[in-house]
C-alpha cells in the first residue's frame, strides 16, 4: 500500500489506473490482468478462469494493491491463490511506475 499520498495526486492517479487498468464496476477499483507467462502453472491450466488479475484500490490517501490473483469468472476455484513471486515481482513494479511516472510524493 502507498498511504500518505497529497489529496492532489489522487485524480492524477485516477486517471492513470483508468489509462492502464480496467474498471472493475467497483468506485475506485480497477483491475490489471496478467499475461500468460506470469501464471503460475495451474492457472495456466484452468483457461476457463483466465483472465487472471490483481486488484487495485484508490482511497483518499492511498493506493492499495492485492497480493491475491483472482479469476475474472469464478470467485472459488483452486487456481484463485497468492501472488506468486513472479506475479509479486509484476505487482511492485507496476506500483513503481505508477509512482514514477506520476512523480508521487507520500
Amino acid at each position: 500500500m502507498l498511504d500518505e499520498i497529497r489529496r492532489q495526486d489522487i485524480p492524477r492517479i485516477r486517471d492513470y489506473l483508468g489509462e492502464h487498468a480496467h474498471s472493475s464496476g467497483l468506485s475506485d477499483v480497477w483491475w490489471v490482468d496478467f499475461s500468460e507467462d506470469l501464471l503460475s502453472p495451474e492457472q495456466f491450466e484452468h483457461r476457463d478462469c483466465a483472465p487472471f488479475r490483481f486488484a487495485v484500490e484508490l482511497g483518499d490517501d492511498f493506493v492499495r494493491f492485492e497480493f491475491l490473483i483472482r479469476s475474472e469468472k469464478t470467485l472459488r476455484c483452486s487456481c484463485i491463490d497468492y501472488a506468486t513471486r513472479q506475479q509479486r515481482d509484476f505487482i511492485l513494479a507496476f506500483a513503481d511506475r505508477l509512482v514514477e511516472d506520476l512523480d508521487l510524493k507520500t
